[in-house]
Protein backbone atom coordinates (compact mmCIF):
# COMPACT_ATOMS: atom_id res chain seq x y z
CA UNK A 1 0.00 0.00 0.00
CA UNK A 2 1.41 3.40 -0.81
CA UNK A 3 2.32 5.77 1.75
CA UNK A 4 0.73 9.19 2.15
CA UNK A 5 4.19 10.81 1.05
CA UNK A 6 4.31 8.43 -2.66
CA UNK A 7 0.31 9.68 -2.98
CA UNK A 8 0.64 13.46 -2.56
CA UNK A 9 3.59 13.21 -4.56
CA UNK A 10 2.12 11.08 -7.05
CA UNK A 11 -1.00 13.59 -7.77
CA UNK A 12 1.38 16.42 -8.11
CA UNK A 13 3.35 14.54 -10.95
CA UNK A 14 0.25 13.78 -12.95
CA UNK A 15 -0.55 17.70 -12.19
CA UNK A 16 2.60 19.27 -13.09
CA UNK A 17 2.50 16.45 -16.42
CA UNK A 18 -0.48 17.93 -17.61
CA UNK A 19 0.56 21.66 -16.92
CA UNK A 20 4.03 20.74 -18.78
CA UNK A 21 2.49 19.42 -21.73
CA UNK A 22 0.45 22.52 -22.58
CA UNK A 23 3.58 25.03 -22.64
CA UNK A 24 4.14 25.78 -26.41
CA UNK A 25 7.86 24.85 -27.63
CA UNK A 26 8.02 28.90 -28.40
CA UNK A 27 7.08 29.73 -24.57
CA UNK A 28 9.93 27.32 -23.42
CA UNK A 29 12.55 28.34 -26.12
CA UNK A 30 12.23 31.96 -24.49
CA UNK A 31 12.24 30.64 -20.77
CA UNK A 32 15.19 28.87 -21.22
CA UNK A 33 17.19 31.64 -23.07
CA UNK A 34 16.13 33.47 -19.83
CA UNK A 35 17.36 31.37 -17.49
CA UNK A 36 20.55 30.33 -19.27
CA UNK A 37 20.97 34.20 -19.44
CA UNK A 38 21.10 34.22 -15.23
CA UNK A 39 22.79 31.50 -14.98
CA UNK A 40 25.88 32.36 -17.00
CA UNK A 41 26.08 35.52 -14.97
CA UNK A 42 25.73 33.56 -11.30
CA UNK A 43 29.12 34.01 -9.84
CA UNK A 44 29.41 30.48 -8.48
CA UNK A 45 28.81 29.34 -12.50
CA UNK A 46 31.88 31.94 -13.42
CA UNK A 47 34.08 30.71 -10.81
CA UNK A 48 33.42 26.88 -11.70
CA UNK A 49 35.89 24.38 -13.32
CA UNK A 50 34.08 21.27 -13.56
CA UNK A 51 30.06 21.72 -14.00
CA UNK A 52 27.24 18.71 -14.58
CA UNK A 53 24.37 19.49 -16.41
CA UNK A 54 21.42 17.51 -17.63
CA UNK A 55 20.92 16.95 -21.24
CA UNK A 56 16.82 18.15 -21.84
CA UNK A 57 14.59 15.96 -22.55
CA UNK A 58 12.86 16.70 -26.00
CA UNK A 59 9.63 18.79 -24.52
CA UNK A 60 8.80 19.51 -21.10
CA UNK A 61 11.65 21.13 -19.25
CA UNK A 62 14.27 23.94 -19.58
CA UNK A 63 16.24 23.25 -23.04
CA UNK A 64 19.66 22.75 -21.75
CA UNK A 65 21.09 23.15 -25.18
CA UNK A 66 22.60 27.05 -24.67
CA UNK A 67 23.69 26.28 -21.14
CA UNK A 68 25.87 23.09 -22.24
CA UNK A 69 27.27 25.43 -25.06
CA UNK A 70 28.24 28.02 -22.99
CA UNK A 71 30.36 25.40 -20.36
CA UNK A 72 32.32 24.39 -23.90
CA UNK A 73 32.93 28.12 -24.71
CA UNK A 74 34.00 29.21 -21.51
CA UNK A 75 36.87 26.32 -21.13
CA UNK A 76 34.87 24.55 -18.17
CA UNK A 77 34.66 20.92 -18.32
CA UNK A 78 30.92 19.31 -18.31
CA UNK A 79 29.60 16.07 -17.08
CA UNK A 80 26.52 15.10 -17.78
CA UNK A 81 24.22 11.78 -16.17
CA UNK A 82 24.97 8.32 -17.02
CA UNK A 83 21.85 5.61 -16.17
CA UNK A 84 24.04 2.71 -15.33
CA UNK A 85 20.54 0.45 -13.47
CA UNK A 86 17.22 2.26 -14.48
CA UNK A 87 15.51 -0.66 -12.33
CA UNK A 88 17.28 0.47 -9.13
CA UNK A 89 17.56 4.62 -10.29
CA UNK A 90 21.49 4.00 -9.98
CA UNK A 91 23.44 7.05 -12.07
CA UNK A 92 26.64 8.28 -12.38
CA UNK A 93 27.99 11.57 -14.02
CA UNK A 94 30.35 11.18 -17.11
CA UNK A 95 32.71 13.63 -18.75
CA UNK A 96 31.96 15.06 -22.09
CA UNK A 97 34.93 15.72 -24.74
CA UNK A 98 33.57 18.70 -26.52
CA UNK A 99 30.64 19.47 -28.97
CA UNK A 100 31.48 17.12 -31.32
CA UNK A 101 31.45 14.10 -28.84
CA UNK A 102 28.13 15.66 -27.70
CA UNK A 103 26.89 15.32 -31.22
CA UNK A 104 27.44 11.74 -31.32
CA UNK A 105 25.36 10.32 -27.76
CA UNK A 106 22.71 8.28 -28.04
CA UNK A 107 19.71 8.45 -26.87
CA UNK A 108 18.56 6.78 -23.76
CA UNK A 109 15.47 7.02 -21.84
CA UNK A 110 13.12 9.56 -22.48
CA UNK A 111 14.92 10.86 -25.43
CA UNK A 112 17.87 11.86 -23.16
CA UNK A 113 21.41 11.46 -24.80
CA UNK A 114 23.59 9.48 -22.52
CA UNK A 115 27.44 9.05 -23.29
CA UNK A 116 28.72 5.59 -23.39
CA UNK A 117 31.43 4.48 -20.60
CA UNK A 118 34.00 4.81 -22.95
CA UNK A 119 35.63 7.71 -25.23
CA UNK A 120 37.56 6.37 -27.87
CA UNK A 121 38.66 3.36 -26.33
CA UNK A 122 39.05 4.69 -22.81
CA UNK A 123 37.29 4.82 -19.29
CA UNK A 124 35.23 8.42 -19.34
CA UNK A 125 36.22 10.03 -16.52
CA UNK A 126 33.13 9.08 -13.87
CA UNK A 127 32.33 11.62 -10.74
CA UNK A 128 31.70 8.60 -8.48
CA UNK A 129 34.60 6.18 -9.45
CA UNK A 130 36.79 9.26 -8.20
CA UNK A 131 38.69 9.75 -11.38
CA UNK A 132 37.07 12.67 -12.36
CA UNK A 133 37.80 16.80 -10.78
CA UNK A 134 35.23 17.31 -8.03
CA UNK A 135 32.35 19.07 -9.42
CA UNK A 136 31.64 22.63 -8.22
CA UNK A 137 28.18 22.61 -9.39
CA UNK A 138 25.55 20.53 -10.20
CA UNK A 139 22.49 21.88 -12.48
CA UNK A 140 19.52 19.77 -11.49
CA UNK A 141 16.09 18.91 -13.68
CA UNK A 142 13.27 18.01 -11.74
CA UNK A 143 8.91 18.02 -12.44
CA UNK A 144 8.79 20.37 -9.36
CA UNK A 145 10.38 23.06 -7.20
CA UNK A 146 8.79 25.06 -4.28
CA UNK A 147 10.42 28.43 -2.42
CA UNK A 148 11.74 26.43 -0.03
CA UNK A 149 13.69 24.25 -2.56
CA UNK A 150 11.58 21.28 -2.66
CA UNK A 151 13.04 19.33 -5.44
CA UNK A 152 10.21 17.02 -7.01
CA UNK A 153 12.21 14.51 -9.22
CA UNK A 154 10.26 11.97 -11.86
CA UNK A 155 9.78 9.45 -9.60
CA UNK A 156 12.85 7.14 -10.10
CA UNK A 157 14.93 8.59 -6.92
CA UNK A 158 18.46 9.08 -9.73
CA UNK A 159 19.47 12.30 -8.42
CA UNK A 160 18.63 11.31 -4.52
CA UNK A 161 20.43 8.21 -4.32
CA UNK A 162 23.38 9.72 -6.61
CA UNK A 163 23.74 12.98 -4.24
CA UNK A 164 23.84 10.96 -1.29
CA UNK A 165 26.70 8.66 -2.87
CA UNK A 166 28.87 11.17 -4.12
CA UNK A 167 28.26 13.23 -0.77
CA UNK A 168 29.75 10.38 1.14
CA UNK A 169 32.45 9.83 -0.89
CA UNK A 170 33.27 13.83 -1.06
CA UNK A 171 33.22 13.30 2.66
CA UNK A 172 35.67 10.50 2.92
CA UNK A 173 38.15 12.19 0.67
CA UNK A 174 37.38 16.28 2.83
CA UNK A 175 36.07 17.89 -0.18
CA UNK A 176 33.30 20.31 -0.58
CA UNK A 177 29.67 19.68 -1.40
CA UNK A 178 28.75 20.96 -5.25
CA UNK A 179 26.07 23.85 -5.23
CA UNK A 180 22.79 22.36 -6.49
CA UNK A 181 21.23 24.54 -8.77
CA UNK A 182 17.55 23.69 -9.90
CA UNK A 183 17.13 25.28 -13.58
CA UNK A 184 13.05 25.80 -13.95
CA UNK A 185 10.50 26.44 -16.08
CA UNK A 186 7.80 29.43 -14.57
CA UNK A 187 5.24 26.80 -14.18
CA UNK A 188 7.42 24.72 -12.23
CA UNK A 189 7.63 26.78 -9.63
CA UNK A 190 5.72 26.64 -6.65
CA UNK A 191 4.83 28.13 -3.54
CA UNK A 192 6.92 27.32 -0.32
CA UNK A 193 6.11 24.15 1.36
CA UNK A 194 3.77 22.64 -2.11
CA UNK A 195 6.51 20.30 -2.62
CA UNK A 196 6.05 17.37 -0.76
CA UNK A 197 9.43 15.48 0.47
CA UNK A 198 10.83 13.20 2.70
CA UNK A 199 13.94 12.21 4.97
CA UNK A 200 15.85 11.13 1.33
CA UNK A 201 15.08 13.89 -0.77
CA UNK A 202 17.48 16.41 -1.06
CA UNK A 203 16.70 19.83 -1.34
CA UNK A 204 18.76 22.31 -4.07
CA UNK A 205 20.53 25.38 -2.95
CA UNK A 206 19.07 27.55 -5.72
CA UNK A 207 16.42 27.48 -8.26
CA UNK A 208 17.18 29.67 -11.81
CA UNK A 209 13.86 30.37 -13.35
CA UNK A 210 13.12 32.32 -16.08
CA UNK A 211 12.25 35.48 -13.71
CA UNK A 212 15.01 35.49 -11.70
CA UNK A 213 16.49 33.52 -8.17
CA UNK A 214 15.17 31.57 -5.47
CA UNK A 215 17.35 31.24 -3.07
Amino acid sequence: MASALTKQKGALRKAMRATLANISTDEIQAQSRQITRTLLALPEFQQSTSVSCFLSMPSGEVDTSGVVSAIFAAGKKLYVPKMVDKDHGIMDVLQIFGEDDLRTLPSGQWGIREPDLEFKGKRRPSVLSGNAEPLDLILMPGMAFDRSLSRLGYGKGFYDRFLSSYNAALQGRQQARPRLVALALREQILEAGQVPVGETDWKVDVIIGPDGIVS
